[in-house]
């Protein structure tokens, strides 16, 4: 994706306009007035925003004139819903709203034909794991399934991506004790720390809300980056227990941080 280029859907981002802090806030109140070309203006005093976050699909095959005006889709979303009450910078809530946009865009409108090789690979894979389980009661790395199948680890790791069906982070796994626990649940947070825009919205304050195993709950989780299994294993209660207090938490979260 040619993201050197200078104009970007007929925008010369080279000139892209930066807007003060004072002159934010004043477009900000003439927009919550129904202010039409105050609402343009700070779109383009924040076009550098989806420029930076596009760059972040560099790598991809995608037109980046595609990928800037579905950022800017994003953006648009992200003034017209912003809350300033909130106490948060407009750039910490807009960037993962305009990720999420582009994001969108690529899951819906890319269709990825998995090769007869790639399948072949993964297939051997899976293979090869099912096996190392049975024989030794615990979950082989990635290595060890390289070495096994004579494959590099890279290539495993690929070809297990591509064949993985997409499904909803609220598909539930299993219930227990009347607490249904989601995929969500089962997956580490480490790697939306490429985006720490989360850490960024003041949520020390929020957190004084909860009590002491919350808290710590919250941290080991999305800190630390820890799977609720990890949690659990660590404070000595079941993953649902580690489910039902961690939702709680963010629940009472949620409202401090949405409270006027």
């Amino acid at each position: 994706m040619p993201l050197n280029k200078v104009e970007l859907c007929g925008v010369n981002t080279s000139k892209l306009p930066v807007l003060t802090a004072e002159e934010k806030e004043t477009l900000f109140s003439k927009i919550k007035a129904g202010d039409t070309k105050a609402r343009d203006r700070y779109i383009n005093g924040n076009l550098r925003l989806v420029l930076s976050v596009i760059k972040r699909f560099s790598a991809s095959n995608e037109n980046a004139d595609d990928l800037f005006q579905i950022g800017c889709i994003g953006l648009m979303k992200a003034i017209d819903n912003f809350d300033t009450s909130l106490g948060v910078k407009f750039s910490t809530y807009a960037v993962p709203m305009i990720l999420g946009e582009i994001r969108r865009y690529l899951r819906d409108n890319n269709s990825i034909r998995v090769s007869r090789s790639l399948r072949d690979t993964a297939y051997k894979a899976i293979y090869a794991k099912e096996n190392y389980v049975k024989k030794n009661l615990r979950e082989p790395t990635i290595h060890e399934i390289a070495e096994e199948i004579g494959i590099a680890k890279e290539d495993i790791v690929f070809a297990m991506d591509a064949i993985q069906s997409p499904v909803s982070l609220y598909d539930p796994v299993y219930t227990e004790g009347g607490d249904t626990l989601y995929v969500m649940d089962q997956i580490s947070d480490k790697k939306n720390k490429e985006e720490n825009w989360v850490e960024t919205l003041a949520l020390e304050d929020a957190m004084k809300c909860l009590n002491e195993r919350e808290t710590h709950i919250v941290r080991l989780r999305f800190f630390d980056g820890r799977t609720q299994m990890e949690v659990a294993n660590e404070i000595g209660i079941s993953q649902a227990q580690v489910s039902r207090l961690e939702k709680n938490a963010l629940r009472t979260m949620r409202h401090y941080l949405r409270a006027d």
